[in-house]
């Protein structure tokens, strides 16, 4: 009965969408859709599946509706003016009319199909919704275990071939307030607002390190919370909100209250906030973009490196 009332309420917020094209911005879509969902979903009008997988992937199999984007070259993400790579796009316009050409405007329901095999991989899809949190566009989606989950059931459909997309127009409404700067990360840091570092613990406790960092550890003071106990085996389905709660508090991080999360270059964090934020609901945390290689590149404060080799 719930599911049944639950797809009548899409419907109707569908219809409206299409009539009046509002929802972008009104409407808060689940946070994540599972593979029953999107095999009932596919191809319906006002929903687009941006799916990650390899182009040569992506035409042997895909979602019907879906559209074909490479996370690492189409612009999600960009080198900044001081070196620092893979940050959110400084020429908003750009990512705009990109979204656009993915045939996206406002009130578009988007659903993001990452390959799933890891939680790395599902990285790409919580770096890209928040992307579109951030840019002001709320009903966004993110399929449960990704292509890789979806593609299990061999029951599931999928078409085959390039995607064919009308281009639309997609506006901009900018929360800056989500995106989270080294002054903040200062800031944060003198008033006692947690800190958590989403990285594995080999680059927490500073043994290893990104090619990028010009040092080794994590941020003083951070917890260390790794983007690999978000997801059943690390794998691509995300735990239970009971099964996180415990690995919360194995770590010593708060489920509510500010917080700021952070890794190399905003990808494995993302992962971090998506659960805080989305699973959680935890709304005042915060992705800290940069991370730990904007921090050392920029020499923005000290590191603490708890083994030192």
């Amino acid at each position: 009965m719930n599911n049944i009332l639950m797809n009548r309420g899409r419907s109707f917020w569908l219809a409206l969408s299409l009539l009046f094209g509002f929802i972008g911005t009104a409407f808060a879509a689940d946070p994540l859709v599972d593979a029953a969902w999107a095999k009932a979903n596919a191809g319906k009008p006002g929903i687009v599946f941006i799916d990650f997988q390899p182009p040569a992937d992506f035409m042997r199999g895909h979602i019907a509706g879906s559209v074909n984007s490479n996370y690492g070259k189409d612009g999600w993400r960009e080198e900044s003016a001081n070196k620092v790579p893979d940050m959110l796009p400084a020429k908003l316009d750009v990512l705009a009319e990109m979204i656009g050409k993915l045939g996206i405007d406002n009130s578009t329901h988007v659903v993001l199909v990452p390959p799933g095999m890891s939680s790395t991989d599902m990285g790409i899809g919580t770096r890209v919704y928040w992307t579109f949190k951030v840019l002001g566009h709320d009903n966004v989606s993110l399929l449960d275990g990704g292509m890789a989950g979806y593609a299990k059931d061999k029951a599931n459909p999928l078409q085959n071939g390039a995607a064919k997309t009308e281009p639309k127009t997609f506006k901009i409404s900018l929360r800056k307030e989500m995106i989270a700067t080294a002054d903040d990360i200062k800031k944060a840091r003198a008033a006692g607002v947690p800190l958590i570092d989403n990285r594995p613990e080999d680059q927490f406790v500073g043994i290893n390190r990104h090619p990028k960092a010009t040092a080794s550890g994590t941020l003083e003071g951070a917890k260390n919370l790794p983007n690999g106990w978000m997801t059943v085996n690390g794998m691509g389905e995300f735990r239970k909100k009971v099964q996180l709660e415990q690995l919360y508090k194995l770590a010593g991080v708060p489920t509510s209250g500010e917080q700021i999360n952070f890794c190399n270059t905003g990808h494995w964090a993302s992962v971090g906030w998506f659960v805080s934020s989305e699973l959680m609901g935890n709304k005042k945390v915060k992705l800290y973009d940069g991370s730990m290689v904007e921090w050392t590149i920029i020499k923005a404060g000290a590191v603490e490196q708890k083994v030192k080799i």
